[in-house]
């Protein structure tokens, strides 16, 4: 299974493991709807039901319409069975094991940088061990909730004494916004990569 495959997949279930995603799909499986029908629904604001959505359009499971001022979104059938066919079979499911992890891995460098009560021994100078670091960490963080800096300071904290440096480190590498002191996570399409540079969709 390639990389972009597997990420195409985690990209998929992660989109699904939401409960407002899910709503959302399963509302434009019924019939086409508008934004602020979806947003209504659902019972959340019309940017969010807008972020949720743009998720599932990258995975191709939900089209966009524009009429005039007003957004129609629709299901697209296709794009699940497409990805069904990669997975719901006994090799498609012995190829989601990939290769065995590199000792450079992520997981083997967090492993690396953390003391046995998960507490960071340092923060890594290397950028491309700062960057799983930063992942590691940012991930424990709640999506679709807007953190105080005091609160954002306090959960990194729990990890290293250097929060200012971790809560600088997450803003250059957009693994959150910030808006007059308020910070949110961000979702995983929006970080750069561990190069720097913008992630390309697929």
């Amino acid at each position: 299974m390639t990389e972009d495959t597997t990420a195409r997949l985690l990209a998929f279930f992660k989109a699904l493991a939401h409960e407002s995603r899910l709503k959302l799909l399963g509302l434009v499986a019924q019939r086409e709807h508008s934004v602020q029908e979806l947003a209504a629904a659902v019972g959340v604001t019309e940017p969010t039901a807008s972020h949720h959505l743009a998720m599932l359009r990258d995975l191709g499971l939900v089209s966009r319409r524009a009429d005039g001022n007003t957004h129609w979104y629709a299901f697209v059938p296709d794009a699940l069975s497409a990805l069904a066919k990669q997975i719901l079979s006994v090799e498609g499911v012995k190829k989601l094991a990939g290769p065995a992890r590199p000792r450079g891995s992520a997981e083997a460098v967090v492993a690396n940088f953390t003391n046995p009560d998960g507490t960071l021994k340092d923060i890594p100078a290397s950028r491309k061990k700062r960057y799983a670091v930063l992942a590691w960490l940012v991930r424990q963080l709640e999506e679709d909730r807007r953190y105080t800096e005091p609160e954002i300071n306090a959960f990194l904290k729990r990890f290293h004494w250097d929060s200012a440096t971790l809560r600088r480190e997450f803003i250059i590498n957009r693994m959150m916004a910030r808006e007059k002191g308020v910070y949110w996570r961000l979702s995983d399409f929006d970080w750069l990569s561990s190069d720097g540079s913008a992630q390309t969709s697929y």
